[in-house]
């Protein structure tokens, strides 16, 4: 039997290289450090979405046409729904796949954050960090194209506030809202079309998107933590191998990541969509999700009657809060290995963000002015004027961006790190080109 399995192995080899294959990419070099799972979580999230959607597609009908359920006429769609969430495994099925949606996002999120701050944007990840902007971009508009899709009251509404967004944009925006809601909203070809974007042309996306980035990975390298230095050997790459390591972490990761995504399910129910019943006339007060409550929260501070007259084109609040502020939002972050004026040498290691206390200052000015939209949107909740939310979107950021800058530097200054420039701690984290070993 041992013979027999020999020679198999000998002749796969001789005609896939499978030795080539292992020494090349199974035992890639994996840096141990726990904030490189974020990146995998948001892997697995999305493999989970992939599975559990494929199963809600056979029990969800993409259509408004009037079916009877019970002696009652309602949509397609949300009868579709009712009835799926009256399966307990449907049902569980479809809480896992909202909250895998959400850890998505966050992880998502996360890791992008940890690379701004860390600096791991910088020469040669400039395309891989855009690559990632671009996955996070395509999860947050799947997430807002499946949430219609129940078709209830409250999802109807909170999607009809993308389309008076989309509708406001300068010169073209009917045209935008006609494309990408099929027509005026609510239509027959909205569900359609949006169930097409959620389970074809989205996921699609997202698998060239994730094929791009990991494809970049492999090439690159990855960046390893500073500790690695002092391991190092010849500028080689440290690290757990791919295969049979990393493997086994990556499963058990998996494991606690679907126990946990089905504890959520589980414990913090969607709502069922009888609450809200199907869409009716009457508005019910509604809040997107915590991903655009920033969004929301702008329209809200941007004042009703401001407006900009160009070229014939009229700019109201709607497309300055929904369009040119997370505009300016998403191009600054585009931008930023461009903006950083240390990236010039070839980054290996991770930079710790007190190093950099120019970076520091700005990426907590970015999250606080984003904290500060998303408080916004919770106004009257909060009692909270609009008069001193529109101050506190300018001071608020300044303060704790110049409060973590002034941190960040007097903590250089003691390691010897000179701010904003590369200093001696800052040359002593690039390294010559990196070869990845084989353990």
């Amino acid at each position: 039997m041992t013979a027999a399995n020999g020679g198999l192995v000998r002749w796969l080899d001789e005609r896939l290289h499978v030795d080539r294959l292992y020494e090349k990419y199974l035992r890639k070099a994996f840096p141990v450090h726990s904030t490189f799972f974020l990146g995998e979580i948001a892997l697995f999230t999305f493999l989970v979405l992939v599975f559990t959607g494929i199963y809600l597609a056979f029990l969800y009908e993409p259509s408004i046409a009037e079916v009877e359920i019970e002696g009652t006429r309602l949509p397609a769609a949300y009868g579709s729904v009712v009835l799926l969430d009256r399966i307990p495994a449907a049902h569980l099925i479809r809480q896992i796949h909202h909250w895998s949606a959400h850890v998505m996002i966050v992880a998502l999120v996360l890791h992008l954050g940890r690379i701004f701050f860390t600096g791991a944007y910088k020469k040669p990840r400039e395309i891989n960090w855009i690559v990632g902007l671009g996955l996070l971009g395509l999860t947050i508009f799947a997430a807002f194209v499946g949430y219609l899709l129940p078709y209830d009251q409250f999802s109807v509404t909170a999607t009809g506030i993308g389309y008076n967004i989309a509708l406001s944009v300068p010169w073209v925006g009917e045209y935008l809202a006609d494309l990408v809601f099929a027509g005026k909203f609510p239509g027959s070809s909205l569900i359609p079309r949006f169930y097409g974007y959620h389970i074809m042309l989205l996921p699609l996306l997202l698998f060239a998107g994730i094929g791009t980035h990991l494809l970049l990975l492999v090439k690159q390298k990855h960046t390893e933590p500073p500790a690695a230095k002092a391991h190092s050997t010849g500028g080689r790459l440290i690290g757990m191998p791919l295969w049979p390591q990393q493997s086994v972490i990556m499963v058990v990761l998996l494991l606690v990541l679907g126990g946990a995504l089905t504890l959520l399910g589980t414990l913090f129910p969607v709502h069922p969509v009888e609450f809200y019943g199907p869409p009716a006339p009457e508005t019910p007060a509604v809040k997107p999700d915590w991903y655009l409550l920033w969004v929301y929260g702008a329209l809200r501070l941007v004042p009703g009657r401001m407006e900009v007259h160009v070229l014939g084109a009229t700019i109201g609040s709607e497309a300055i809060g929904g369009i040119i502020l997370p505009g300016l939002v998403g191009l600054v972050l585009v931008l930023v290995p461009w903006l950083d004026r240390t990236n010039r040498a070839k980054l290996d290691y991770l930079e710790p963000p007190t190093w950099h206390p120019a970076r520091l200052g700005w990426g907590i000015a970015m999250v606080a002015l984003l904290g500060v939209f998303t408080i916004a949107a919770y106004d009257q909740e909060l009692s909270l004027s609009k008069g001193v939310l529109q101050v506190a979107v300018l001071v608020v950021p300044l303060a704790l961006g110049g409060l973590g800058y002034s941190v960040g530097r007097s903590l250089a200054r003691r390691r010897g790190v000179s701010a904003g420039s590369a200093g001696a701690g800052e040359r002593n984290a690039v390294s010559p080109l990196i070869r990845e070993r084989s353990q």
